[in-house]
């Protein structure tokens, strides 16, 4: 047998078995490419508000705090998001999932009129990370659809040397890059499933080998190791500290709306601040400016709660190689990193994974059930 034999059969064999799953993967992440802005536009009668005149109008975020707290007096917030445009709400964060809005303006807590496309993206993320499963069966999907992601990578890799033409001819590489008319069936199929494959070949790629990161602890580790850093342990150092050290130190003199200030003043393009609570010996906050590469890429600072000044500032850049890449890797999956551009080649690599392989299905169907010609 051939090596070129060998690579058919292995691409063949590989999609037949993984096939299912690829699709569920691809199927899903179409939606996902887009669940941030697909979540704001349905939740937008809770996120956008009528904005009466000058900013002065606004209520402070001590005001709000206390608005949400004679709401929901059963409910902890861990953090504020303040956005820039003067029309979005004030989001008010409980623990990691949990989010509500407050109209900066008249101190209304709002909540959206349906959270259907919410319990939608979470269905997705369910079936495109654990095929659907909850408790202990998700280790089972993850195994599955981390096995069936790296076949991803394998069937990639064998399709482009299975595609690669013995010339380099127009007329030979026409039926192979571009969609053409086809006589039967088979053709259309054998024309989509090349030109698709050759088209979403680096989408493909990128989004099956970031997702190995995720599924596989030794992939996330080898980023760092391959620059030469140290992978980080899980859980990270202890939060906390000395209660002795912690008594001593000065009540703070700045609220959030000081910590705002603090913040917008050292940084004042930002388009979103993000303040956690409760604000002790400092104050945290994580920046979003118009500019930032990667797209999704933020500023942390640090203020100190009893003088409010800044006393530490950390973006993108001051992170180490290792970091850098594991932040390019995460938002790289969805093409958030590369902003609306990225996701839309995420979503149609997504899109042209689910016909590869429908059309690989059909392909393989007529090879081993078709009628034979004489």
């Amino acid at each position: 047998m051939t090596i070129r034999k060998t690579l058919f059969w292995l691409h063949l064999v590989a999609g037949l078995v993984a096939g299912v799953v690829i699709f569920i993967m691809s199927i899903t992440g179409v939606a996902l490419a887009y669940e941030k802005d697909l979540i704001a536009w349905a939740e937008r009668d809770a996120r956008r508000v009528d904005a009466p005149g000058a900013p002065s109008e606004r209520l402070s975020l001590e005001v709000l705090r206390e608005r949400f707290a004679l709401v929901y007096p059963d409910k902890t917030p861990s953090g504020l998001t303040v956005l820039a445009d003067p029309r979005d709400a004030v989001a008010v964060n409980v623990g990691r999932g949990e989010v509500y809005y407050i109209d900066p303006y008249t101190g209304t807590v709002r909540q959206p009129a349906s959270d259907g496309m919410s319990r939608f993206m979470r269905t997705m993320i369910a079936w495109h990370r654990w095929l659907g499963q909850d408790g202990d069966g998700r280790a089972i999907g993850k195994a599955i659809t981390g096995a069936c992601n790296l076949a991803f990578i394998v069937l990639a890799v064998t399709g482009l040397i299975l595609w690669w033409p013995a010339a380099w001819r127009w007329p030979a590489l026409r039926r192979s890059l571009i969609f053409v008319r086809s006589e039967t069936t088979k053709a259309r199929d054998w024309n989509w499933h090349n030109t698709i494959g050759f088209w979403c070949l680096i989408p493909i790629v990128v989004m099956a080998v970031t997702a190995t990161v995720f599924s596989y602890r030794w992939a996330g580790n080898a980023i760092y190791q391959i620059v030469g850093e140290e992978p980080p342990t899980r859980g990270g150092p202890p939060r906390g500290g000395d209660t002795a050290t912690a008594a001593v130190r000065p009540a703070p003199v700045i609220d959030l709306d000081g910590a705002l200030a603090a913040v917008t003043a050292h940084l004042p393009n930002w388009s979103s601040v993000s303040l956690s609570l409760p604000i002790e010996a400092t104050a945290s906050a994580s920046v979003k400016v118009p500019d930032s590469w990667p797209r999704t890429a933020s500023t942390s600072l640090t203020i100190d709660a009893a003088t409010g000044a800044i006393t530490q500032t950390a973006d993108f850049s001051d992170q180490s190689a290792g970091q850098q890449i594991r932040g390019w890797v995460r938002y790289l999956h969805t093409g958030e990193a590369l902003g609306w551009l990225g996701q839309l080649v995420a979503g149609l690599g997504s899109l042209g994974g689910c016909f590869l392989v429908y059309t690989g299905f059909a392909l393989s169907w007529r090879r081993f059930f078709g009628k034979k010609s004489g």
